[in-house]
């Protein structure tokens, strides 16, 4: 299974290199975006390591990103999350532990910790953001070596979604899949279909030619795992109809989509994680961790 691929920049047109590593245990893609003018790079959606049935964490998905980075001669400048993901263990603060790098997030992340800590009954969480050094607003710019870098906010998927557009490349976290698959759900708590379009819509208003890269895949029909296109493809041939549909329309299959899922696995695992940047929680007396799952605080299977 492929589980890399670069995608190289032109330096002469300002454009960064890509590499994109797939970790088929939660069909999650992390990234390492790099200047090639000064070797600075970012890490974008790094992934800890957990297995829900044994409890076992572990950083090999982040410990190949550092391998690579070392391997190519460069020099980590940022931490990127798009999100607070629901299907994995963030790996910023292991990360940021080993490398000083800052660790970065839309400035949202706030609501999406006071929405949390309502479900898991945590009055001590502080819900400020001050997990992560620095919070982007939509807007924001900022630079990665050379490159110019920008902030979109894109909510739908989730309350803080935001998409980094950096040089020619923009990674659209979980609001678009491959054109094959489509687009992301928006049922989780705080999430919007009809936001989740008026997002879509923006980022398709990138130039064409704009890389765009996901945060997950799941190989429909068996092929093999992929993560790049760009804003014309996705306009053109994503299976969801983005340049033809009216947002009713959208909204309407989006919806109805959405109540044919289940809930992800490791999400009320993930949350209480990811909402503190990717920190495990402290040691009880017995110098073990554990994580917290409310039951039946979210809507059920259908057990019919």
């Amino acid at each position: 299974m492929k589980t890399f691929a670069l995608s190289r920049g032109d330096q002469s047109r300002g454009t960064p290199d890509v590499a994109g590593f797939f970790d088929p245990r939660t069909f999650s893609v992390q990234y390492v975006v790099s200047d090639a003018a000064t070797n600075r790079c970012a890490i974008i959606d790094p992934v800890l390591d957990f297995d829900e049935k044994s409890g076992a964490t572990a950083t090999h998905q982040a410990d190949a990103l550092l391998a690579y980075i070392e391997q190519e001669g460069l020099e980590l400048e940022w931490i990127l999350d798009t999100h607070p993901h629901a299907d994995h263990f963030s790996a910023a603060r292991y990360l940021h532990e080993k490398t000083g790098a800052p660790t970065a997030i839309g400035r949202p992340v706030m609501d999406v910790q006071t929405l949390w800590k309502k479900i898991y009954n945590w009055p001590d969480l502080n819900d400020d953001g001050s997990q992560w050094e620095h919070l982007f607003d939509d807007g924001d710019t900022f630079t990665l070596g050379e490159l110019k870098c920008r902030v979109m906010h894109s909510p739908g998927h989730t309350l803080a979604s935001i998409t980094y557009v950096i040089g020619d490349a923009a990674f659209v976290h979980d609001t678009l899949f491959q054109p094959d698959f489509g687009t992301a759900r928006a049922d989780f708590p705080g999430g919007s279909a009809r936001e989740l379009w008026q997002s879509i819509q923006a980022i398709l208003t990138l130039p064409d030619e704009t890389r765009l890269f996901t945060g997950h895949d799941y190989m429909p029909e068996g092929r093999a795992p992929e993560w790049e296109s760009t804003v014309r493809e996705q306009r053109e041939t994503n299976k969801h109809r983005l340049d033809d549909s009216s947002e009713a329309e959208y909204v309407e299959l989006r919806e109805r989509r959405d109540r044919e899922l289940p809930m992800p696995k490791l999400m009320l695992f993930a949350l209480q994680v990811n909402i503190l940047g990717g920190r495990l929680p402290e040691p009880e007396s017995n110098g073990t961790r554990y994580l917290k799952v409310p039951l039946d605080a979210l809507d059920g299977p259908d057990w019919t």
